[in-house]
């Protein structure tokens, strides 16, 4: 490997190390919430080095909300390369449910995407968030082969799931109500989606 391969590889392992950072601040504290200031201390680097890497807080909202929704294009065709030949609708939208739960798990990029969305009506991150989500189902509609009314609803469950993860559901797992919900919209990954909510804390406000 050259130096300047050495370089980029490292310079793209600091950028994913960034946006791993800008992705749990973001998602704990929004847009509005977040800083710059936070996330380098988050990614262990300087304010300094985040800015020049960026260009400041909304291009890195902006790359923190991309790769999010690029995290679920990839898990969903991931999913979709398991597909077999005698997988039927509920089969599909099953596999494609395990990877999405799976990935969503991950705290920074589920709430991430949900800020991204709650910006529909900004000029800059609306155009964004339409985009990403529509990306997404039309992965759904072409690369699985899922009916118009297919994935309509399995993006409502999705939404469901959404929701639940959001609220931290997992937390109330001895809420016999909730543990019925959750066993009901999770299934089989119901018991690993407790262990994983559970070991995720906040950020530290006092440290951020």
């Amino acid at each position: 490997m050259s130096p300047e391969e050495g370089q980029r590889l490292a310079s793209a392992d600091r950028r994913e190390q960034i946006l791993a950072a800008a992705s749990v601040v973001f998602g704990e504290r929004g847009y509005a919430g977040g800083t710059t200031d936070a996330i380098a201390q988050q990614a262990g680097v300087s304010q300094a080095y985040v800015v020049r890497m960026f260009g400041g807080k909304e291009k890195l909202f902006r790359a923190s909300a991309q790769r999010a929704a690029a995290k679920v294009s990839e898990a969903f065709r991931g999913a979709i390369a398991t597909f077999d030949e005698g997988d039927d609708t509920h089969d599909k939208t099953l596999k494609l449910a395990v990877a999405y739960t799976e990935l969503v798990a991950d705290r920074g990029i589920l709430l991430t995407l949900l800020h991204l969305f709650s910006l529909g009506h900004d000029e800059s991150f609306g155009p964004l968030a339409r985009s990403c989500f529509l990306d997404t189902y039309e992965i759904v509609r072409a690369e699985a082969g899922l009916s118009p009314e297919e994935a309509s609803a399995f993006f409502a469950r999705g939404m469901l799931t959404t929701t639940l993860l959001a609220m931290r559901m997992p937390d109330a797992a001895d809420n016999p109500t909730a543990a019925e919900l959750m066993q009901c919209t999770f299934g089989e990954t119901t018991t690993d989606l407790i262990a994983l909510s559970q070991g995720q804390h906040p950020l530290n406000s006092s440290g951020l």
